[in-house]
């Protein structure tokens, strides 16, 4: 952890070598920003049917850490609003979710 889901309409799906650069800003925010270990971190993406509201919505699982405050989590959104934005020219609704450790049950 952390997760990061992003979900794409489906027809604006941007190239791959755009999600390659989209995966590597993620990865750098989660490892620094998050200070998560690299092999924690995983960046999903999601074609979807929209619906209504934002063309991306972008979801964050994260474990809660007493360093993960808003004064942390405040620029990691910042720079991943700014990163999809570059990378798939959408507009994105951002949420982040903490858990704490002893409510994560987890495999590989």
């Amino acid at each position: 952890m952390p997760n990061v889901t992003i979900y794409i309409p489906r027809g604006r799906m941007p190239s791959d070598a755009r999600l390659a650069e989209l995966s590597r800003d993620c990865i750098k925010l989660c490892t620094s920003v998050l200070e998560a270990a690299l092999e924690n971190v995983h960046v999903i993406y999601v074609e979807v049917r929209h619906g209504h509201g934002h063309p991306v919505f972008a979801e964050v699982q994260y474990r809660v850490e007493t360093f993960r405050t808003p004064a942390v989590m405040n620029p990691f959104m910042k720079g991943l609003d700014e990163a999809i934005e570059r990378c798939t020219g959408l507009t994105a609704r951002i949420r982040c979710f903490g858990y704490a450790a002893s409510n994560i049950h987890a495999r590989n």
